[in-house]
């Protein structure tokens, strides 16, 4: 489908029979001989004839081919394109950031999976985990991971399968055996500032129990609730526990609470999926869809076509001229 991009230059088509009839040529009688041997008489004066301020009438070649170009530039100064078909493009609408725990205390095998056996925190959380973000296609996706330090394992990006691969190849104790909870929701906001979105996200799988961190967990999650970063924190462990191995509920839920998100506990495997579920059901994936149709532009074949009917009526004229000199 052709469509003309100024569609109002059409209004120029009749811009030549205006300026022929409201702005006509000069014209001027003047009083003159006429002789019929002219040329005898200038000869013999040893003078040339030459042509004089004569306007000579066009042809109706002439008058067919000056309306054929001025209507093709008028076209042309329209802005024809060739229109295709409509493409849809979807790009990311919201970020979010998966921060999980892979400090000691994530290697204890306590946490109940589906078929009721113990298995290890970590592996419960990646089985999980890894089914959430194969779910965010059309989103993207951070990975952090913190053990005694807290690294960015894959920054903001829609390739899902990467971040996946990644999550799958992390192990219990890779970033040491402490918890610093607080240091790694700092480097979630820190890798949150490097965003344009604005609808951010932020799901921290955690036992809770910080063992070293320089920011406060509490002090990490306010200024997440002033970065605009919406919180969600998950508790994973056994909350009858003791020490380090203990679950921290309460410093969860603060940070949750400071942040203005939820805490929830996952008692088992099939809680931990009900609640990513319940993340889905409340804060639904984002996507912003943008339509649009490619557009060639048709401009240079019109201008072209003009200038090669212009030169070969000029070619025709001069033959036809050079013919009747001949005879």
């Amino acid at each position: 489908m052709i469509e003309f991009g100024h569609p109002f230059v059409f209004l120029m088509l009749p811009l030549p029979l205006l300026i022929y009839f409201f702005l006509p040529a000069h014209r001027q009688r003047v009083a003159a001989f006429r002789f019929p041997f002219f040329r005898e008489l200038a000869r013999s004066a040893g003078q040339e004839p030459q042509a004089g301020a004569i306007v000579f009438s066009r042809t109706r070649l002439q008058n067919g081919v000056a309306i054929l170009i001025w209507g093709l530039l008028v076209c042309a100064l329209a802005n024809p394109e060739r229109v295709g078909e409509p493409i849809t493009q979807e790009k990311a609408a919201r970020d979010v950031m998966l921060a999980i725990d892979i400090s000691g205390s994530m290697d204890q095998r306590d946490f109940p999976a589906a078929d009721g056996q113990r298995v290890q925190r970590l592996d419960a959380v990646k089985r999980v985990v890894g089914d959430f973000i194969d779910a965010r296609d059309g989103e993207r996706v951070a990975l952090i991971v913190f053990g005694a330090k807290a690294f960015v394992q894959a920054p903001f990006t829609e390739d899902l399968a990467t971040v996946r691969a990644l999550l799958d190849q992390t192990e219990v104790g890779m970033a040491g055996p402490h918890t610093v909870l607080g240091d790694a929701i700092g480097l979630a906001i820190k890798t949150f500032q490097t965003s344009e979105i604005e609808d951010r996200l932020l799901i921290v799988l955690s036992d809770g129990a910080d063992t070293g961190s320089r920011m406060t967990p509490i002090n990490a999650a306010a200024i997440a609730a002033r970065e605009g970063v919406e919180m969600i924190t998950i508790g994973v462990g056994d909350p009858r526990g003791t020490g380090e191995q203990r679950l921290d509920e309460r410093t969860l839920t603060d940070i949750a609470t400071t942040a203005g998100g939820q805490y929830f506990f996952a008692g088992d495997e099939t809680a931990l999926g009900d609640i990513y579920e319940r993340i889905d059901a409340q804060t639904p994936k984002k996507i912003d869809v943008s339509v649009y149709r490619p557009k060639k532009p048709l401009a240079h074949f019109l201008i072209a076509l003009s200038a090669a009917i212009g030169l070969a009526t000029l070619g025709l004229l001069y033959a036809f001229k050079t013919r009747r000199r001949l005879a």
